[in-house]
């Protein structure tokens, strides 16, 4: 079966973006001389899923950055499919039903209120996470209210240029 994995960034104090939702404060490419194991992920998925702030967010960086991948944008309003996208509104079922597909691994983007929906329905397989040395003080918290503990285990870390990635499984 197909993996879900939930890969994102998050600073030192848990947050995902600003709260206004920009992601300023990450590494810009060229600013580094390591990729974060980014390649290897994205060669490995081909759905992509995220919430329409995300989306939007997205489509804020210029060109479309998930060429030739499946992408599923979640809305709770009705929204037209376009090129890139197809929007749903329910997370669990859409899911559900892709990892029953064969394919390659399915990447959660987020946002944080996707993240929780789909963490809460023990839908995420494995998380990704980069963790950036940064304080941001507020923003966008990496999930929201979880009623239930969701349990992962740690299955390595890394370091590229004092940024640590820990690999999280079920």
């Amino acid at each position: 079966m197909r993996k879900v994995i939930l890969y994102i960034a998050v600073s030192l104090d848990g947050y995902i973006a600003r709260k206004d939702g920009s992601i300023d404060w990450l590494p810009q490419p060229g600013e580094t001389d390591s990729d974060f194991g980014y390649k290897e992920f994205y060669d490995n998925v081909d759905t992509i899923l995220m919430g329409k702030k995300t989306y939007d967010q997205v489509l804020t960086f210029g060109d479309w950055p998930y060429p030739g991948k499946e992408c599923i944008v979640f809305s709770r309003e009705d929204q037209q499919d376009t090129e890139n996208v197809k929007f749903a509104k329910n997370p669990v079922s859409t899911l559900k039903e892709r990892k029953q597909k064969p394919g390659k691994n399915i990447w959660l983007v987020g946002g944080s209120g996707l993240n929780t929906v789909l963490l809460e329905g023990n839908l995420v397989d494995e998380i990704i996470i980069a963790i950036i040395p940064k304080i941001l003080g507020e923003g966008i918290p990496l999930s929201g209210k979880i009623e239930k503990d969701v349990e992962f285990k740690l299955d390595k870390s890394e370091v590229f240029d004092g940024i640590i990635m820990l690999y999280y499984i079920r």
